[in-house]
This record gives C-alpha cells, sequence and structure tokens, in this order.
C-alpha cells in the first residue's frame, strides 16, 4: 500500500467518525517552551489544557514532525528520523479508551489487513482498565497483553504540558530481526517488536516542577509514524526501504555512485544524509533559517552533519539541490508547498553547505592532525581547549568534533570545553552592559493582575477613555499615590493606549485626574491582558481609584498607524518583486520609521528596491480600502491571509484587509485607506544574519522631512563641485575614474619594482633533487603583488616550488606556487601551505598549484621557508610512480 493511500485511509475511517481533519501546523510550535513540533498533538495543546475552545470534540491528523533527540542514532538503525509524518487522532473531552483503541485496532485490521496475530499490546503498568478494555471489548487475548513501566508506557509532548499513560500496538517482525535473547519480548531495545502505534490517554497536565495535575476533561492523544507503518504495508524490513525514503537513497546512489545495501559504513551515511535531507527541506519550507542558537541552530547541525557524511561518500561539491527536489516530488500530494517554494529552499540550504563545506575542510585538516598526535601519544581525551579553539576560531560545531572523536576511539573534554564557553558569554555580557543590569520580571505585576483581572483595551475604536486607576507603581512597589515629580507605572480599568507588541511600539500622551496629570512615555504589556503606562506626574497628586480621562498623543498614533500599514504593503511588494516565499521575520513599527525584516538569501538589487517603492506607493495612490475585522483562523487560513511564525492565534483572530490584495493577521493600529499613508520611501536595505534582510522605510511626514534634508544636501554638493544639479553624478563619476587611474599607475609602478625583487630571489634559487626553490620575504607586498612574483618565477623554470613571504596590516602572509609538471607529479601548494602555515598561527589553502595562508606571528617567516624545504626534501625521499 502507497503511502498517500496509507494517508488517505487513516483519514477518511476518522471523517467518518464525525473527526475535524486538522492541516498539518508549521515545524515552527505556537507553544514558546518548544524549539519544533515533534508531535500530532502540539497544535492541539491549548485545547488539551482548556485554554482555547473550538466548535469540535474530536479531530484527526497528518502532522509533519522533526525530533533530534535520537539524532546521534539516525543511521545505525532503520527506524530512527529526525523527520517523519506522525497520523494522529484526539478527542477532547469527549470519547475516551474504550473507543481509542477499538478504533485503533479496527484500522489496522480491517483498513489497513495486517494480521491479528502478529500484533502485540503494551500497557502501563498499573492502568487495569485499558488491559480489560483491550481483552474484553477488542478481544485481544491476556497473552499478548504486556504490562511495561513509566519509561515505556507513560508519554508527554516535552518538559511540560499533557500528558499520561499509554497503550502501544507493536508489530511482531519475525524471530529474524530478535536479539536473540531468551528474554526478548515486547519492550526489548531489538528490532523485533516494531512500535506501530501509540495511544496516549491524557489524563494530567506537568507543571514547570514537575507535578501532575488533572486535566479539565480526559482526553485522547494518539499517534503513528507514517514511515514505520509504510514499512510493515509495503512489507519491507526499515524505513529507509519505503515508498517516502527509498527514492532520495537512489539519487544520492547517483550522485555518490554509493551502492545502499553493499557496506555498513556507507549505508549509515547514507542513511545519515538523505534523512537530514528531508528535515532541511522541511524546516526551510516552513520559513526556519539556518543560525547559532534555537530551532535555526538544529537546522545549521542537520545540513553540516549531512554534509560531513557526504563528503565520507565522495562528494565534493554541493549536492542537497537534488535531494530536496526528491523530497519535494516524493511529497507532492500531501505537501505542494515544497515544490512550489523549491528555488527559495534550495538556494538556502546550498549556501550554508558550500560556506560550511570550507570550515569543513579547514578544521578536519586540523581535527585529524590532532587525533593522529594523541593517538601517537596514546592518550584519549580531546582536551577542551583544543575543541574550544576549533570553535571559536574556525566555526567547527562541538557535536562534530565529538562525533569525529567517537569514530576515532576518542572521548571529548565536554566539561572543559563548556566552562571556555561560559567564561566567554561572561565577558561578552559584561562588556554588553558594562557590568551592570539585572534583568528580571517581577512579582508585582502577577500581584496586580489578580487585583484588576485585566486592562480593557478600547483603543481600535477611540483615542480617548474615561477609566478608573487601578493600580500605581514606584519603583517597583505598590503606592496608594504618587505627586508631581514621581515616575510611576499606572494601571487602569480601561485604555485607550495601545501596548507594545507585535513589535509596534507603544502609545504615548496624557492621563487626567481631578488633581493631577500624567505624561505617558510609553505604554507596555509586562504581562497578557495587562497594560502598564509608563509616565511622569508633571501636575499635583493621582490616587489610587481616581476616575481619569486617557488621550493618547493623536499625532503620534497617526504616524504609528501610518507606517504600520505602510509595513503590510511592502509585505506585499516584497512577495511580489522578490518571491512568495518572502516571510516576515521580524519588525519594528515606531512613529518616525519602520523596519521590516525578512527572510532572503541575498541583497536586494537597486531595480528591486525601485520596483517595490513603485508598487507601495501606487497602492497608497489607489486609495485602496483597509478593513478591519475579527473572524475565526481556520476562515482566516481560507482566504490566504499571511501569519506568522512563533505567533499565537486562539479561534478568532483580528485580520487586516487591504484592497483586494493584502490579507494579514495583525493586531496593531491602522489607517482607513491606504492613501492616508501619504508617502513610503525605502532609506535602507542590508543584511542582519545568514539569509536575512532588513529594510528601513519612511512614510508621511517624516518623509517630508527626509526629503528636505536629501534637497539640501544636493544643493551644498552642487555649490561645492560648481556644477548644475542634473551635473553632480558626471562630476563625481569623472573624479572616481581619476581617482581608479591614479591608483592603476601606482599599481603598475609597484609591479615593477616587486619584478626587481623577483629577479633577486630566482638569483639565489637553490635546486634540491632537480627541483628549484625559490623563497623569500618581500618587503610591503600584499596578495596580489606575492602572486603576481610567484607567477613570474614559475616561468624560469618547468620543476620549480614558489614560497613567498610578506608582513601586510600587521599580519604574516604566506603564498606558495608549484609548476604544472611538479602538480602533475603529485606536489600539491596547497598541501605545502597546509604543512607550513602552523609556523605562523595560522592555516590557509588553495589549488594544486596556487595556495595562500595569513598568521599573526610575523616573525616566523624564516621557520616557514625551512619548512618548506624539509617538506620538499620528504617529498624527493617517497617513491613516486
Amino acid at each position: 500500500m502507497k503511502s498517500t493511500e496509507i494517508r488517505r485511509k487513516f483519514l477518511d475511517f476518522f471523517k467518518d467518525k464525525e473527526h475535524h481533519i486538522a492541516s498539518s501546523a508549521s515545524l515552527v510550535p505556537i507553544d514558546p517552551t518548544m524549539l519544533l513540533t515533534g508531535a500530532g498533538m502540539v497544535q492541539f495543546k491549548p485545547i488539551f489544557l482548556g485554554k482555547t475552545k473550538v466548535d469540535y470534540k474530536r479531530a484527526a491528523s497528518c502532522q509533519k514532525c522533526v525530533r533530534t533527540t535520537d539524532i546521534d542514532i539516525i543511521g545505525q538503525t532503520g527506524r530512527h528520523l529526525s523527520f517523519f509524518e506522525m497520523l494522529g487522532n484526539f478527542s477532547f473531552g469527549d470519547y475516551y479508551k474504550r473507543e481509542a483503541t477499538e478504533w485503533a485496532w479496527r484500522v489496522l485490521t480491517e483498513e489497513f489487513k495486517i494480521e491479528k496475530d502478529r500484533l502485540w499490546v503494551t500497557i502501563f503498568e498499573t492502568d487495569d482498565e485499558a488491559g480489560d478494555l483491550w481483552r474484553d471489548k477488542v478481544g485481544v487475548s491476556s497473552d499478548r497483553i504486556v504490562k511495561l513501566g513509566e519509561a515505556d508506557n507513560f508519554w508527554s509532548a516535552g518538559p511540560t504540558g499533557p500528558c499520561g499513560p499509554c497503550s502501544e500496538i507493536l508489530f511482531d517482525q519475525g524471530e529474524e530481526f530478535s536479539c536473540g535473547k531468551p528474554t526478548c519480548a515486547p519492550g526489548c531495545d531489538c528490532d523485533r517488536y516494531l512500535e506501530i502505534w501509540n495511544l496516549v490517554f491524557m489524563q494530567y497536565n506537568r507543571d514547570s516542577d514537575g507535578e501532575l495535575h488533572p486535566l479539565p476533561n480526559k482526553s485522547i492523544d494518539t499517534g503513528m509514524g507514517l514511515e514505520r507503518i509504510a514499512s510493515v504495508l509495503q512489507g519491507v524490513s526499515n524505513n529507509y526501504d519505503t515508498d517516502l525514503i527509498l527514492p532520495i537513497i537512489q539519487k544520492l546512489s547517483e550522485i555518490s555512485s554509493a551502492k545502499f545495501g553493499k557496506d555498513q559504513k556507507a549505508d549509515i551515511s547514507m542513511k545519515i544524509v538523505v534523512d537530514h535531507a528531508r528535515a532541511i527541506t522541511f524546516m526551510i519550507g516552513d520559513g526556519i533559517l539556518p543560525d547559532n542558537d534555537g530551532r535555526g541552530y538544529i537546522l545549521r547541525r542537520l545540513i553540516r552533519r549531512a554534509v560531513r557524511h557526504g563528503r565520507l561518500l565522495g562528494i565534493d561539491k554541493a549536492f542537497l539541490g537534488p535531494l530536496i527536489l526528491q523530497v519535494g516530488q516524493i511529497m507532492e500530494d500531501q505537501y505542494p508547498e515544497i515544490l512550489q517554494n523549491f528555488e527559495f529552499i534550495k538556494t538556502i540550504a546550498t549556501r550554508e553547505e558550500e560556506r560550511f563545506g570550507n570550515t569543513l575542510r579547514q578544521g578536519l585538516s586540523i581535527l585529524e592532525g590532532k587525533i593522529g598526535d594523541l593517538k601517537e601519544a596514546k592518550q584519549t581525551q580531546i582536551a577542551g581547549e583544543e575543541v574550544f579553539k576549533l570553535y571559536d576560531t574556525f566555526g567547527f560545531p562541538l557535536e562534530l568534533t565529538e562525533e569525529i572523536a567517537l569514530e576515532s576511539g576518542l572521548e571529548v573534554d565536554r566539561a572543559g570545553f563548556e566552562k571556555l564557553m561560559e567564561d566567554q558569554k561572561v565577558r561578552a555580557r559584561a562588556s554588553t552592559l558594562g557590568g551592570h543590569g539585572e534583568l528580571y520580571t517581577s512579582n508585582v505585576y502577577h500581584q496586580i493582575k489578580e487585583q484588576i483581572s485585566q486592562t480593557e483595551f478600547v483603543g481600535y475604536e477611540k483615542d480617548e477613555s474615561e477609566a478608573k486607576i487601578m493600580a500605581i507603581m514606584v519603583d517597583g512597589q505598590v503606592k496608594m499615590e504618587a505627586r508631581d515629580g514621581d515616575e510611576v507605572e499606572v494601571f487602569l480599568d480601561r485604555s485607550p493606549f495601545y501596548a507594545e507588541k507585535g513589535g509596534q511600539v507603544g502609545d504615548s500622551g496624557v492621563i487626567v485626574a481631578e488633581d493631577g496629570r500624567l505624561e505617558v512615555s510609553n505604554s507596555s504589556a509586562p504581562i497578557a491582558d495587562l497594560i502598564a503606562h509608563s509616565a511622569k506626574v508633571t501636575e499635583g497628586v493621582i490616587k489610587l481609584g481616581q476616575p481619569v480621562t486617557a488621550t493618547v498623543n493623536r499625532r503620534h498614533r497617526r504616524s504609528i498607524s501610518r507606517n504600520h500599514t505602510a509595513t503590510h504593503l511592502l509585505h506585499w511588494a516584497l512577495r511580489v518583486v522578490v518571491g512568495e516565499h518572502v516571510k516576515q521575520a521580524g519588525s519594528l513599527v515606531g512613529n518616525d520609521r519602520f523596519r521590516f525584516d525578512f527572510n532572503n538569501h541575498q541583497p536586494l538589487t537597486d531595480d528591486e528596491v525601485g520596483n517595490i517603492e513603485r508598487l507601495v506607493n501606487d497602492k497608497i495612490l489607489q486609495n485602496q480600502p483597509v478593513r478591519v475585522f475579527e473572524t475565526t483562523i481556520d476562515y482566516a487560513k481560507k482566504a490566504g491571509a499571511l501569519a506568522f511564525f512563533g505567533d499565537k492565534y486562539g479561534q478568532f483572530v483580528r485580520m487586516v484587509e487591504i484592497g483586494n490584495f493584502s490579507k494579514e493577521l495583525c493586531g496593531g493600529v491602522h489607517v482607513h485607506n491606504s492613501s492616508e499613508v501619504g508617502f513610503f520611501k525605502i532609506v535602507s536595505e542590508s543584511g542582519i544574519g545568514a539569509n536575512t534582510r532588513r529594510i528601513e522605510a519612511i512614510t508621511g511626514e517624516h518623509f517630508l522631512t527626509y526629503s528636505k534634508k536629501l534637497a539640501v544636501l544636493v544643493n551644498d554638493l552642487s555649490e561645492e563641485l560648481k556644477v548644475p544639479v542634473d551635473k553632480i553624478k558626471d562630476t563625481v563619476t569623472a573624479q572616481c575614474e581619476q581617482v581608479k587611474s591614479q591608483a592603476a599607475e601606482l599599481s603598475k609602478a609597484n609591479i615593477s619594482k616587486f619584478a626587481k625583487e623577483g629577479d633577486k630571489i630566482a638569483a639565489k634559487a637553490e635546486s634540491l633533487g632537480g627541483i628549484s626553490l625559490y623563497t623569500g620575504q618581500v618587503v610591503g607586498a600584499d596578495a596580489r603583488a606575492l602572486r603576481v612574483m610567484a607567477d613570474q618565477l614559475r616561468t624560469k623554470t618547468s620543476k620549480g616550488v614558489v614560497v613567498l613571504g610578506s608582513v601586510s596590516g600587521g599580519k604574516a602572509l604566506i603564498l606558495a606556487a608549484v609548476t604544472k609538471e611538479l602538480v602533475n607529479a603529485g606536489l600539491s601548494a596547497d598541501s605545502i601551505i597546509k604543512k607550513v602555515a602552523p609556523a605562523i598561527g595560522g592555516v590557509g589553502g588553495g589549488r594544486p598549484d596556487i595556495a595562500q595562508a595569513g598568521g599573526k606571528e610575523t616573525s616566523a617567516l624564516p621557520k616557514v621557508f625551512s619548512e618548506t624545504k624539509k617538506y620538499l626534501r620528504e617529498f624527493i625521499e617517497k617513491p613516486h610512480t
């Protein structure tokens, strides 16, 4: 049975049982305690906890998942994966154990036609109710029901959240898969008894202290790995032989020439590469980008492991692109967005792959040398200092160092590494904070919320409101009153002030009482549903319980509204001009300007910037209506509204619609029609991280201020250059060309000078075994000059080696060059550089005919030349074919 049919049969079965069929959620979970979606129940967690109300009590889904807890085992077995799909059915206080067990058995034995006598059931050791149901209602014989402990039969999706006892259905693959031990039975770690479906009887919520609390309603959460059930129904012994993965292995074989099933070590590498390729594809497809932290680091680690194992398979070029395409083709029916966004996914993965290729080459060379030295000295551990140096200087990941060390039978001093890392973080924090500052969330806010429940926000409808002072905080303490000059945080029962969130800054304005006045500088939400007004008492006294009038600074609010609507227009224009892969990665909407972060693998061109500005300003001039309304999350998604990673959405959401072309879920303030934005201008576009770009832009009156400054600047330039405004560009261009010409003349003079230096070096050439060796230090030469000299010296002989050194910019620079005849004989400039570069405390590399390196030890150039001579003698003494 094909995997597409397995998905369809499963979902159709539960649709007939009146289940809501939910689409797969993003791999970026709504739960902030989780980095990645690792189970089907994650998207339903707020429902299980009773925090979100929905109009259905049953659901079923096929959820894409990523888990890396077993990353070191992947490739070693046929069943562990980092990316997988989870088929699941869920009950939110509706049906419970009886229906869950009966329906699971029917799906397996009637829909999937699995032989009953090959199925076993495990239950939690104290769950007699489940045992009775399996035996008496489903008809499983007692000798096929096995009780196991908490490690096997108690389930949770993470350290906190819903959890409960579970019951697993196992498939007996046969004695040939057994470990052979007399104790081999369900629960054994060998491959004989394959877990195919886990039924979790959700009864508890585990808090951050590990305590279990009964859920409002008992619920059901089940999960069946699609790849595992596919292996059973397709009659293959492991996940990698299913129609979900085997075509990717076949594509990898074409690229690497390695044949699956011929060599155990190669098989492990092939499994790791294809598994990681699937995870990489879906993670980037869901907007995750390589980073040094969080889920971005997980993606980076997966790419790096895939690249390394690709090298072990003999692949020395970028190879992830074809594998990603294969993944998209396999998954097209269920996840068409992979092929739709293929170019973007491929570009991000390939750029990271190529970037790490250089790191891998340098790091491996150093690490392998260190491992060789340790083995020769009969030592078993790589020191933390060495591991830290690899990480800090060359970007070589700790996990990869550990993996390679383990393959060589060595350990890594992880504790020493982590101490050095922590020392570095302490230094960085001290540098950032200047030795001051403690970040904490005060309990006072929670105490205030307990007293007043929440602040009713009325700012969407009005910019002024009558209210009552519910709490006053001065210097972190609740007070009964505050007087002229006091800096305070004031909490009202209702407020028109927008609290800073979602990238939009808070409102400013005034709060006026009978005997006092507050100037509000900012509004924030220190905890959910509570608005804190940061203010200064400028007149009289304000007291707890007083009625007040709260008024937003209208001019400030209008500027924010213009900028926020402009971010939506910009987002739409970016997707039109750059591509639909563009997704918002962050923003800051202020009153004077706004910034907009988005994922893209390269800078915008001048033409793209111009087209974006034109599109946005066209929509502004068209006076497009801006409609804001509440709707259900399902309706918003069906309408094509854009939602953003990391944002939490309940059943009802606020949607902002501009004309008929832009729809986004948004909680911010906006203008009523596009013409109120006035003008739009991009003032900068820059990179802020790997694959992330930032646009800063202005609108409205701030555009006018910007334009005025620009006009003054242009007029000043015109006067300084003594040319009309329309001739400024030509004049500046001509002057730049003149400077370039003068620089070229100077360069020619230098090259002539260095050519004479080359003649001096040639005159002192040494002959070693018929090879001419040219070495020397050239004062004042940069890399280009050294290269010119090396090319000149290589023309003097057919069998020559050139190694030149210089000190430039306070650093030592060395360059090696080898003639073609010697390259063909096996001598490599790259190998020479790798051998001698440590003498100057550096690393380097290049091609067989020419390579270079840089280092800090400027006084060590003579040692470079002596090491070269030694290396050349060793080469001459080796037998050559």
